[in-house]
């Protein structure tokens, strides 16, 4: 049989109130006599913690909710170490859930979060459409009016915290660089229309090229997948004609994910393409698996695990009420070999 707390309390010589204020970290703890005698008798008869009680005692149940589009994604992985290491700090627990960018499944994981009671739900990822996120606030509704706090990876709700990237800024930044670097043609892969992060990222890409007055020579969109790159970047390749004999430099592609990226360089060398030789190219993120990568990519660095780290900061402060607070993260140009004129 289970040991029950009745058990220890016996076992200590103490009444089962004064055990479970012990063993359930209440605020209300005997004096250290008493406590230690109770964590001795645990111990002895191998008692383990009613988790829903100690919930109850401490008003809290220590677990942070993280709701993803795609744990396999570098981009999410890295953003979870952040959250991770912050929560581990802060003595909390991560309750993790990754929906395939399905956002019927991402509202079961909310539900389910708020139904373990988890003092916080961080949200990673960028929002499609305004019909979600009223869904969204209504089912956080009585959540967030019962104590529980709500941060946003991404651009912000109209409700709870956001840790924002600075996508459309960013990718201004990375165009003037490569603009700098001696470029003049361009092409971009996009992502779904549907999704801000990728809309932001080409608007102020396409956006500095003009002030310019240079004009993508192509634009194709794809999955905010590796595959979605692969896919892009092929129509890309038939597009301009890649592999054609041409008088000046290779056109600069901009991919507004890392991953794209890498996948329309494995498309492109199937054809016997050639990066930065036949064709040049950059994403964006700085995702830590590029570090291996030939060529070495160049793109917009984003802070992932701080970005984490952040909204952890976020989720457990007590100090105001979480309704919009905001955290902008700046990205950093990273020029390197895939972007390269020099052949």
């Amino acid at each position: 049989m289970a040991v029950t707390l009745q058990d220890v309390a016996q076992r200590a010589g103490v009444s089962q109130s004064t055990a479970s204020r012990v063993l359930n970290g209440s605020s209300r703890v005997p004096r250290a006599d008493v406590a230690d005698r109770v964590r001795a008798a645990a111990l002895e008869l191998g008692y383990v913690p009613n988790a829903q009680a100690q919930a109850l005692a401490r008003s809290s149940t220590g677990l942070l909710g993280v709701v993803v589009h795609d744990i396999a994604d570098p981009y999410f992985s890295s953003i979870v170490r952040g959250v991770q290491t912050a929560s581990r700090t802060a003595a909390k627990e991560v309750l993790l859930a990754s929906t395939d960018r399905d956002f019927d499944v991402e509202r079961e994981a909310v539900g389910t979060l708020i139904a373990h009671r988890a003092d916080a739900v961080i949200l990673a990822g960028s929002r499609q459409s305004g019909d979600l996120d009223r869904d969204l606030e209504a089912q956080f509704g009585p959540y967030r009016a019962d104590g529980g706090r709500v941060v946003v990876i991404g651009q912000p709700l109209a409700f709870g915290s956001a840790v924002e990237p600075e996508n459309r800024s960013g990718a201004g930044e990375l165009a003037e660089a490569l603009i700098a670097a001696g470029h003049r043609e361009f092409a971009v892969i996009g992502g779904p229309a549907s999704i801000r992060t990728a809309v932001d990222r080409r608007t102020g890409f396409v956006e500095a090229l003009a002030r310019h007055d240079l004009t993508p020579l192509v634009e194709v969109s794809g999955d905010f997948t590796r595959d979605g790159g692969y896919a892009a970047a092929r129509r890309l390749a038939d597009a301009l004609q890649l592999g054609a004999p041409r008088s000046g430099p290779p056109a600069c592609v901009f991919a507004v994910t890392d991953v794209m990226a890498i996948g329309a360089i494995a498309a492109w060398r199937e054809r016997g393409l050639t990066v930065p030789e036949d064709v040049c190219i950059a994403g964006f993120d700085d995702i830590p698996t590029l570090r291996d990568h030939t060529p070495s990519l160049s793109t917009v660095a984003l802070p992932l695990e701080e970005i984490g780290t952040r909204a952890v900061e976020l989720a457990l402060r007590t100090d105001a009420d979480d309704t919009g607070l905001r955290e902008r993260v700046p990205g950093r140009v990273v020029l390197r070999r895939s972007t390269a004129l020099d052949g």
